[in-house]
């Protein structure tokens, strides 16, 4: 009998992380959730307790190293091996470049870029000696294209994408797949989740911010994608013989990509600034 796939997943205390645990520890993976804060697991322990899932929790700060070598520790020792990393864990800022510290880019950083490089590091000497072994990176949309009162999140995007793509080179040698997964807007709790500037009274960008707010939370109820949309798309990817690089998920982010890459770029600038501060739509 074929023995399930080992798979670690990073930041799934809801979103994405949640609902790709959820999908892949009903489709035959040994699933291993991590969460910064364990008193936020609830809704995965729910989850666990009432599907009686082959799925585990752990403690994991993408920002802590030590946190990072523990957790990898309790999986190898439980089931001697780490097929799949699913680096999700992340946060969004919006807000003006001008209003927003260096330091809350750097944390943005911190979390969203080397968060992934640190979790990478630790397991790929486990993967080279297996001779197989894949890294999903979630990115978005935004890793392939800016957009407005965006630039610290979008700019970590970015970084990613060309980490992804880089490193790709260097472990295909070994056997190690990377895929990087692009989801267009994605429904959830936003203001739970974001951190957002500008919106102060004497802030110079408080009307613009207000419009790049709105359309987002219009985005988010009438075209958003479903966490589980992305979940599905990823076991679609990790169950694939030949899998592809890049996996774009949600008709905004199809469109958006395929506009980029067929306007120019003043045009493409145009067509963003009338989908976001004019409100004609980005899925048309």
């Amino acid at each position: 009998m074929k023995s399930k796939r080992t798979v670690l997943v990073t930041g799934c205390s809801s979103g994405i992380g949640l609902a790709t645990c959820h999908v892949l520890s009903r489709n035959d993976f040994m699933t291993y959730g991590t969460v910064r804060n364990l008193s936020k697991a609830k809704k995965i322990q729910d989850l666990i307790k009432r599907e009686g899932l082959s799925l585990k929790i752990l403690h994991l700060d993408v920002n802590d190293n030590q946190s990072i070598k523990l957790a990898v520790k309790r999986i190898l020792s439980d089931t001697g091996r780490l097929d799949v990393l699913v680096n999700n864990a992340g946060y969004g800022m919006f807000g003006p470049i001008e209003e927003i510290t260096n330091q809350e880019v750097k944390k943005q950083f911190e979390t969203n870029f080397f968060g992934t490089i640190r979790v990478i590091k630790a397991i790929v000497p486990t993967m080279r000696k297996q001779g197989n072994g894949i890294i999903a990176n979630i990115s978005s949309m935004v890793g392939r294209f800016g957009v407005p009162l965006n630039s610290a999140y979008v700019s970590s995007k970015f970084a990613l994408e060309g980490l992804s793509e880089s490193i790709a080179f260097e472990l295909e040698e070994f056997g190690i797949r990377v895929i990087v997964i692009e989801p267009g807007v994605v429904k959830s709790d936003f203001f739970h989740n974001v951190r957002v500037k500008g919106t102060e009274p004497n802030s110079p960008y408080r009307k613009l911010m207000k419009m790049r707010v709105t359309f987002l939370d219009k985005a988010m109820k009438n075209s958003g994608t479903s966490s589980y949309d992305v979940a599905t798309t990823i076991l679609y990817a990790l169950n694939s013989k030949d899998p592809r690089f890049r996996y774009v998920v949600g008709n905004d982010a199809t469109n958006s990509i395929r506009m980029r890459n067929s306007l120019s770029d003043r045009k493409f600038m145009e067509w963003i600034r009338a989908g976001i501060f004019q409100g004609r739509g980005l899925s048309k």
